[in-house]
């Protein structure tokens, strides 16, 4: 395990923070509505990117935070909880995934963002459907009613996340952190 100095750490702690307010922007100013309250935003595109970059702990925690922040701005409390869980988890399982794919295959990088991409937005589906068919009180017909848009709300993530992490990479954004 490699150590980090104090200095590292607070720049990761500053850099989730701000992933965080932009998570949270991302998540409130473009907004699709689906019919039971949820909506379809860009959210999940900087969570992806934030874990990719930041790694499973920080760019969960940036998630979780960011996201849940974004559900109390927008009259969504009771989904607050449910969302800095799952947030948190596709944080976390992208960056985990990611990381590991790359360590093992440096070359399978890019098949790492997509394959932790898809783990983590398939974790936001069930998360969502469990939540809405019980403590929603939706039922399971009308959380299932949701899937298909919580899966576009997924694919927007995945597509947006991959093209933000390659652009960072391609303009070397990263060494900056």
């Amino acid at each position: 395990m490699v150590k980090t100095s104090k200095k590292d750490q607070l720049l990761k702690l500053c850099t989730a923070a701000m992933l965080a307010a932009l998570i949270c922007v991302g998540t409130i100013v473009i907004v699709i509505p689906t019919p039971f309250g949820g909506n379809i935003n860009l959210g999940d595109c900087f969570i992806l990117a934030g874990a990719w970059i930041l790694g499973p702990i920080y760019g969960a925690a940036a998630g979780a935070v960011g996201s849940a922040i974004a559900d109390l701005f927008s009259g969504y409390a009771l989904y607050a909880p449910a969302t800095f869980i799952i947030k948190g988890l596709i944080g976390l399982l992208a960056a985990l995934i990611a990381n590991g794919i790359a360590a093992k295959a440096p070359k399978l990088k890019s098949l790492g963002y997509v394959i932790g991409a898809l783990a983590g937005e398939a974790v936001m589906i069930l998360g969502y459907f469990v939540f809405e068919a019980t403590v929603a009180g939706y039922g399971i017909t009308g959380a299932a009613a949701n899937i298909p848009y919580n899966a576009v709300q997924g694919v927007c993530g995945m597509v947006f996340g991959v093209a933000l992490i390659h652009i960072a990479h391609k303009t070397k954004l990263l060494t900056k952190l």
